[in-house]
Formats: structure tokens, sequence, C-alpha cells
């Protein structure tokens, strides 16, 4: 309880949405419900509104599956990753396709699948392409708790409203994308967590090889990995890539072998194309 009270004061100081970068984004959000008001602020819930029952215990074990989902969920891992290596801070990170409001846009309807989906479909896909897994079962505990987790999260965003926040903050390259200098911005710059081999270490997970995200997964795609390590690599030395090298290092590690995933050749049905970003 003490690590997500930690992680939301933490997190609801961060946001640094000003509107000078577009949101990534892959779903194709409804129209917002707060036409003409003010816009929607990042504010967590407080885990003091956490209720003392059945949901509340729900709504922890989700917290808990997210950040330790290799101990939590294991059964439906098939690598080394936990949710909150890309849903940083236990989804309440602003700047790494954050948990907070999600619940409010769901369901929508999703381009690479031609159907509304339901934000247990979106989590089970997660598993699924992210974390090379499994999907849980409708009546699982786990992912019913996972999904009560992030609709606590999303207490107070009115259904459908557009979140300022969702996402990742859209880069752009200025000139053509170089894995080979990638490769160099890797080794002086990435190596130190993630290893020469790319394969993770103590300090940080796997960005390629088996137990690192499938072909499948969002982050295969090299403009949300670009705008995933633009705006969180590193996590706390003090500097950042610029965009160029953002999208040069992503071309780098998303050209290194990893795990496949047979449904990708099913993917953008009905002359459907993909856009940026999963969330």
């Amino acid at each position: 309880m003490m690590r997500l009270l930690s992680a939301i004061l933490g997190m609801a100081m961060l946001l640094s949405c000003s509107g000078e970068r577009t949101r990534v984004e892959t779903e194709q959000p409804r129209e917002a419900s707060q036409t003409g008001s003010a816009p929607i602020e990042f504010s967590p819930p407080s885990p003091e509104t956490i209720p003392g029952s059945q949901l509340g215990e729900q709504i922890r074990l989700g917290y808990e599956i997210v950040v330790n989902t290799q101990e939590y969920a294991r059964p439906y891992v098939g690598n080394r990753l936990n949710c909150t290596n890309c849903h940083l801070d236990g989804g309440l990170n602003p700047n790494a396709a954050s948990f907070v409001g999600l619940a409010a846009v769901y369901p929508t309807y999703r381009t690479r699948n031609a159907r509304m989906n339901t934000l247990a479909d979106r989590v089970n896909e997660c598993f699924e392409r992210s974390l090379n897994g499994r999907a849980l079962p409708p009546d699982s505990s786990k992912l019913q708790a996972i999904v009560a987790y992030i609709t606590w999260l999303s207490r107070g965003v009115p259904s459908g409203a557009t979140i300022p926040w969702r996402g990742l903050q859209r880069i752009d390259s200025r000139r053509p994308i170089d894995s080979d200098s990638g490769k160099k911005v890797f080794a002086s710059k990435c190596v130190f967590c993630h290893g020469s081999d790319g394969l993770g270490t103590m300090v940080a997970p796997p960005v390629w090889g088996p137990q690192s995200y499938t072909i499948g997964a969002d982050m295969a795609r090299v403009s949300v990995a670009a705008a995933f390590i633009k705006s969180n690599m590193p996590r706390s030395w003090g500097w950042s890539l610029s965009d160029d090298d953002a999208y040069d290092v992503a071309a780098y590690i998303n050209a290194q072998p990893r795990p496949d995933f047979p449904g990708k050749a099913n993917d953008w049905p009905k002359g459907g194309k993909p856009v940026d970003s999963p969330y």
C-alpha cells in the first residue's frame, strides 16, 4: 500500500503534457463528453479512497499484478517482462501509456481487429503480444483485478473524454533513420541497464531476444519505441536522447531477434492500416 501511495504522489507531479507534441494513439477515441469544458487534469485518486471491501482487495491485487506480473500472473506470461516495464510506475506515469483515465475510453473500436474492444480485451492483448503469453480467462480473478485497478485509476474521468496524457508523445525524425547509428547509441547509452547483448540485467528488462516482447507488440513498431525511449529513457540520469537518436536506437533494437507472434499476419483486417500506439 505504501508503494502505491508513493507512486501516486510522485506521478501526480510529473505531468508535462503541454500540447507541444501530439500524443501517439492507436484507438479511435469517441467524441469527448466534455465539449467546451476545461481540460481534464492528471489527477490519480488517492489510495485512501480504495474501498475497504472485496473491491478494494481487487484493486490492490490489480496493482500488484501490474507491478509484479512475473510473481502474480506467471502462468500467463512467456517472457521476463512485467506490465510496468512499459506502463511505468504501475501505470501512473503520464508519459508512459498511463492507465489513469483509460477505462473512460472503453469499450472502443480498434482498427487492428476491426471490432469493439473492452478494457479486458485490451489487457489480454498485452499479455499475448507484449508478454508473449496467453489470454487470461474472462472469469479470471486476476483479469478482473487488473480491470478493477485501471477502473479505479479512472475515477472522475467522464466516459468518452479526451485524455491529454493518453498514449505516448509523438516524435519525428528529421532525417532518414540510421540503425547503424542506433547501434552506437545503444552501446554508449543503453548497455549499462539493458546489457551489451540486449538481454537485460538486474536493473532493466530485455529489449530483444527470447525473453523480450514479440514482433506483434506495439513496442515492436519503431515509432512507438522511439516515442517511449525519448520520453522515458534513461529513468533518472538527467539526460535524454534527441528525437533522431531515439528513432535510430529504436530501429536498431527492433531489428534484433525477438519472439514471433503468429497472429500478426491477421493485423489490420478489411483494409485497415496501423496507427502509431497501442493505448
